[in-house]
């Protein structure tokens, strides 16, 4: 069993004219560079990836996403299933390096693919990747055949377009606009994007040519090239390097010291290259921090913290995480079956904030030890124990009264003020014998 459609396609040796290339719009800017901005710089998926803040949030999007256990579960219930499938998707690639490939493509194209290899029992046995380059989705008319009118142009190593349904072809898509297929990201902010590239060039050129200078040596008599050599060295010598830090600078012959300083354009240049980074983050939903971008950020602590959580709980789950389980689940799986992501890792604190949640939550009666083996995306207890909540007086079963005569364990809510009542002279009443012996002691 071999996939057609593998992402080593040998791209350099087709060209326009190539029957294998389509002569779409799309094919002619993806030949040219890309779509061209008003920056006038050309982008596409692949050069995009060119700009740092771009690479950065593709690279942490993909790597988190594929990097989580997706782990099956029978359905209604949190009892681990085994999924060969998942478990070793690919003869060559790991399941993180599969699914790697996937939500890069996502991320970029805004859709991923991926082909179904079956066995002689028509069981999905491998995944192979597809680059999201070479396809391209149309609908008809519902048949028998094809239930969801969905089909996929793909064309394999070799130049032949094959007419694939759902059957075949795994598909993701990312947010659009028609049910069918979902946008690209990178052709959506095309200007954002190629106006951070064209200031990265731009800034490229200002240092590669030399324009900054730390200042200027006047002097009022005519100097030859050897005398102004000589006078820089001098200079040079003198006041360059730490130990002669904070040094006086004595000049002669009329000459003088003008520094260089910043001019506004170039400081605002700088401002502009830190908002397109803000503006990359937003298109791809990742926090600047992330980006490795903490100017902005007082201390790492507990508002990156905050705001890591609040990434994954408003953008990373809602809209990678959740269309993978939910596809997987719906075409890879059994119907006894579904995928969730253990996110646990993501969401919760550290251990010890969390034991002493769950303990307080656990002492007033909130949780059972199967509620908080649930969050924890572990079994449950077996037998009724594990559902069982417990009340803080002498954690006792939740609605009894402990210091109640055995047999009297009334818990209908008519009685219940008067068993809070008698508890409490109980407790007092018991406090007070328990006091006694002292008091009998201190008698003899």
């Amino acid at each position: 069993m071999s996939g057609l459609f593998g992402l080593f396609d040998g791209r350099t040796e087709r060209g326009l004219e190539s029957p294998a290339q389509p002569l779409t719009s799309a094919a002619l800017s993806e030949f040219l560079g890309g779509v061209p901005s008003d920056a006038g710089v050309p982008v596409s998926e692949t050069t995009a990836l060119r700009t740092p803040a771009v690479w950065r949030a593709v690279n942490v999007i993909a790597g988190v996403s594929s990097a989580l256990p997706l782990p099956t579960y029978k359905v209604g219930t949190k009892e681990r299933q085994t999924s060969d499938l998942l478990a070793n998707p690919h003869p060559d690639l790991t399941p993180v390096e599969l699914w790697r490939f996937v939500y890069t493509y996502r991320v970029l194209w805004g859709n991923g693919y991926a082909q179904k290899i079956r066995d002689g029992a028509r069981q999905i046995r491998e995944l192979w990747p597809i680059s999201s380059d070479r396809v391209q989705v149309d609908r008809e008319r519902p048949s028998d055949e094809n239930p969801s009118g969905k089909w996929f142009w793909v064309t394999d190593d070799w130049g032949v377009v094959h007419r694939l349904t759902p059957y075949d072809v795994l598909h993701i898509p990312g947010l659009g606009y028609d049910g069918l297929t979902g946008c690209s990201p990178v052709r959506m902010a095309s200007q954002g994007i190629g106006l951070a590239q064209a200031a990265e060039k731009s800034a490229a050129r200002l240092f590669g040519s030399g324009n900054l200078v730390g200042g200027v040596l006047q002097t009022e008599q005519r100097l030859d090239q050897d005398q102004a050599a000589r006078l820089k060295e001098r200079w040079k010598s003198k006041l360059s390097g730490v130990h002669n830090s904070h040094e006086i600078a004595v000049l002669d012959s009329g000459a003088s010291f003008q520094p260089v300083a910043m001019p506004n354009v170039d400081a605002q240049f700088l401002e502009s290259r830190e908002f397109e980074n803000a503006e990359i983050a937003r298109i791809f939903g990742v926090p600047l921090f992330l980006l490795m971008e903490t100017s902005k950020s007082t201390s790492w602590g507990t508002g990156l913290e905050q705001q890591a959580q609040g990434w994954v709980t408003f953008d990373l789950n809602p809209t990678w995480l959740t269309p993978t389980e939910q596809r997987v689940t719906k075409e890879l799986l059994p119907p006894e079956q579904y995928a969730k992501y253990q996110m646990g890792g993501l969401l919760r604190g550290d251990s010890q904030a969390r034991a002493t949640f769950y303990r307080a939550m656990r002492d007033v009666g909130a949780f059972s030890a199967n509620d908080i083996l649930d969050l924890e995306d572990k079994p449950p207890l077996e037998g009724p124990e594990g559902d069982l909540r417990l009340q803080p007086l002498y954690m006792a079963p939740l609605g009894s009264n402990p210091l109640a005569p055995d047999g009297d364990q009334s818990s209908s809510s008519a009685a219940a003020g008067s068993n809070r009542a008698r508890a409490v002279a109980l407790m007092l009443e018991a406090q007070r014998l328990l006091a006694a012996p002292d008091e009998t002691e201190e008698g003899l």
